[in-house]
C-alpha cells in the first residue's frame, strides 16, 4: 500500500506520516518545502513538487492506493497565490489522482468556508460564505473537489476546526509565549462565547477512516471537531491555570479591539488576519454528529487538553526553535505590534 501526503512537511503533514506511516510500504511527500528527513519515518521519501504542476502531480501519485491533499496557501499568504495553490492545485491534484486511478482521496478543507455563521452548531449542509482570500478560495477548492466525484473519483472532505497539538506554532506560538511570561491575555469581547478547536491527532483519526471506511460513506464532507469544549474564558484559562506564571484572560471592548486590528492587519503589522479577529468573540463550533455516525470517529481530546499539550510541547522544545519566522503553521510568526502592546500587560 502507498500514501502521497501533499503538504507533507507541514504541521498537519508532519502529523499524518508520523501517525499514518505504519499502515502503508510507502509514504510519499509531496511539498515544494524541504523535509527534515530525521522527523520522519523510515518507510517516507519525499517528492519536490508545486501542487500546482500537473506532470510533478502525475508523477508524485503514480501508483498511490491513497492520497491526502493538504497543500494549502495560509491566510498570510498573497490573495494570488492563495488562489492558485488552493484552487488550481486541488485541480491539478485531483486531475492527477483521477488519471492515476488514485482509489480514494482525502481533501482537508476548512470551517472557514462558513465564513461568520449565524446558527449554532453549524451543519455540513450550512451556507458557505468565505471571508477574505482563504475562505472564499477553500469554497472553491470544495467545488473542484465536487467536479471530479461527478467524474468517479472517490473523495472524502473534511472541515477541521482549527487545529493545535505538538508542533504547533504559528499564532498559537504568541499565545504560548505570552502565556509563559505571565502576561495578561486579551481576548476579543467577554470570552463567554464558545470556540471549538481541534487536537491533530484527533483530525489524523478522521482522516484515517476517511482514507479506508467504505467508499458509499466516506464520498462525502464531514465536519470535525472537538466534542468537549467550554467557553474562551474557560478553555484558554485552564491553560494558563496550568502554565502557573500568573497568566491570566483578559476580556476587552470587541468593538474597539476589531477596529484596532483591523487597522492592523490593514497595515500589515499584525499577523492576525480577519477570518481571526472578525470570529474571536462569537460562538463557533460545528456539530461532528455526521462524522460519528457514519465513519464511528470519535475524538480523544477536549479543547483543554489540545491547547495544554500544545503549550508543554512549546515549553519543551522552544529552545530548538531558533529565531526562524514565516508563514507556515510549524515556525513562529511576528508578532508586529503584539510585541509592542505585550510590554504594557
Amino acid at each position: 500500500m502507498k500514501l502521497a501526503v501533499t503538504g507533507g512537511a507541514g504541521f498537519l503533514g508532519y502529523h499524518c506520516c508520523n501517525t499514518l506511516a505504519q499502515h502503508y510500504d510507502e509514504v510519499v511527500v509531496i511539498d515544494i518545502a524541504p523535509l527534515e528527513a530525521d522527523e520522519y519515518p523510515d518507510n517516507v521519501s519525499y517528492f519536490e513538487g508545486d501542487v500546482r504542476d500537473l506532470e510533478a502531480m502525475l508523477k508524485a501519485t503514480a501508483g498511490c492506493d491513497h492520497l491526502i491533499h493538504g497543500a494549502a496557501a495560509l491566510p498570510l499568504w498573497k490573495p494570488a497565490d492563495i488562489f492558485s495553490t488552493n484552487v488550481d492545485g486541488t485541480r491539478a491534484v485531483m486531475e492527477a489522482a483521477l488519471k492515476n486511478q488514485v482509489p480514494r482521496v482525502v481533501e482537508i478543507s476548512s470551517t472557514a468556508v462558513y465564513g461568520v455563521p449565524i446558527k449554532h452548531p453549524i451543519l455540513e449542509d450550512d451556507p458557505m460564505v468565505g471571508v477574505g482570500a482563504y475562505g472564499t478560495a477553500k469554497i472553491q477548492a470544495e467545488g473542484v473537489c465536487d467536479e471530479y466525484r461527478e467524474k468517479g473519483l472517490c473523495i472524502c472532505t473534511i472541515r477541521p476546526k482549527t487545529f493545535i497539538g505538538t508542533g504547533r506554532l504559528g499564532v498559537f506560538q504568541i499565545l504560548y509565549d505570552w502565556v509563559e511570561s505571565g502576561k495578561k491575555i486579551p481576548i476579543v469581547g467577554n470570552g463567554k462565547n464558545r470556540y471549538q478547536l481541534l487536537e491533530v491527532e484527533d483530525l489524523v483519526s478522521a482522516i484515517h477512516l476517511g482514507l479506508t471506511g467504505p467508499a458509499e460513506q466516506a464520498n462525502d464532507v464531514f465536519n470535525v471537531g472537538a466534542t468537549e469544549f467550554h467557553t474562551v474564558l474557560e478553555d484558554v484559562g485552564a491553560m494558563c491555570q496550568y502554565a502557573g506564571t500568573g497568566a491570566r484572560v483578559m476580556p476587552t471592548c470587541a468593538p474597539l479591539v476589531k477596529g484596532m486590528l483591523e487597522i492592523a492587519w490593514t497595515l500589515r503589522v499584525s499577523p492576525l488576519y480577519k477570518w481571526v479577529y472578525g470570529t474571536a468573540d462569537k460562538d463557533s463550533f460545528v456539530s461532528t454528529d455526521k462524522i460519528q455516525q457514519t465513519l464511528g470517529w470519535h475524538p480523544e481530546y477536549s479543547n483543554a487538553d489540545a491547547l495544554i499539550r500544545s503549550y508543554q510541547w512549546y515549553l519543551d522544545h522552544k529552545h530548538e526553535l531558533g529565531h526562524a519566522e514565516g508563514i507556515t503553521h510549524r515556525v513562529a510568526w511576528k508578532q508586529g505590534i503584539l510585541g509592542f502592546v505585550k510590554r504594557f500587560m
